[in-house]
């Protein structure tokens, strides 16, 4: 995937979730599709990693061809739980827990609803490009600290992932004095991701799994012999507190809701890749792609739903 591409992508990601209105979560109207009443109104937050884009594109489209009124709102992780915990926000898809955002559930959590885990095995990684063969291992980095200019390129200052990386890798493998965390965005870490690699230059970063950019490039997850990232985590879906009860046939479709690697590889493929421009209607196309995906999630509610066009 050339550089282009990249940018074009990473652009697209930011501006198609874009917030078109504030809402607050609880507010809508008294009664909506799942009563047989009007439009009801739905607030859905969204981080800009790329399995949130992607779920969220996913959701929205079904939400909004059951007859529900979406609402994307684009903030970043602490504020995300923030605006859950204090109603602002009706529904989080992407909450990594126990480690990455266990912090703010730790803060938020009582205030908070656990719907349900629609990925298991989420895993928090530093990363290099393939071709990088002086490193393995994390172990390996305080001897290889020029190679790499002493930086290691990360992601937002409040996400899990690099808190993990300051409080816990970088001590544990004594890496403070030799590199500089780098606090950026993920659009401008994986933005030098893709300099670094048109280049076949080295480049030390923060990443995860699932992720579009194993799909996109060959990268090496460095060895953590001291399980300093943890074990791994599982992706949870969470909402303000009486959720359940307000949006209870939406609540049970959430608790149905899984993905495979397999599924959420080929999502963010069509998604993030192939519809940069327009990945709602990536969405939609894989939704019509993958109609056994909308029939284990919504059951006999899936019946008549139509995503072609």
């Amino acid at each position: 995937m050339n550089r282009t591409r990249r940018l074009t992508r990473v652009a697209a990601a930011a501006a198609s979730l874009a917030v078109v209105a504030s809402a607050c979560g609880g507010e809508g109207v008294e009664t909506g599709p799942e009563d047989g009443g009007e439009e009801q109104s739905i607030t859905i937050g969204l981080i800009q990693w790329d399995e949130d884009i992607a779920v969220t594109n996913v959701w929205q489209s079904i939400l909004e061809e059951k007859g529900y009124d979406v609402t994307i709102e684009d903030v970043d992780v602490a504020p995300m739980f923030q605006g859950v915990a204090q109603d602002d926000i009706d529904l989080f898809l992407d909450a990594w827990l126990p480690d990455t955002h266990g912090e703010y559930w730790d803060e938020y959590g009582d205030q908070i609803e656990d719907v349900g885990v629609w990925y298991d095995g989420a895993t928090l990684h530093l990363t290099v490009p393939e071709y990088v063969d002086e490193v393995d291992s994390i172990a390996d980095l305080q001897d290889n600290a020029d190679l790499f200019n002493n930086e290691i390129v990360g992601i937002e200052a409040g996400s899990g992932l690099v808190q993990r990386t300051q409080d816990d890798v970088m001590p544990t493998y004594g890496l403070e004095e030799d590199y500089e965390l780098v606090e950026s965005s993920t659009a401008a870490m994986l933005s030098e991701l893709d300099s670094a690699i048109a280049e076949e230059e080295p480049v030390l970063v923060t990443l995860w799994r699932p992720h579009i950019a194993y799909a996109d490039y060959n990268l090496k997850d460095l060895e953590d012999p001291e399980g300093a990232f943890g074990e791994g985590e599982q992706i949870h879906t969470v909402a303000r507190e009486g959720f359940s009860e307000d949006f209870s046939e939406l609540n049970g479709w959430l608790q149905d809701f899984t993905m495979s690697p397999e599924e959420l590889e080929s999502l963010e493929e069509v998604v993030i890749n192939e519809y940069s421009d327009n990945q709602q209607e990536g969405a939609r196309t894989w939704l019509n792609d993958n109609p056994e995906f909308v029939e284990r999630t919504l059951g006999d509610d899936a019946e008549g739903l139509d995503f072609s066009s």
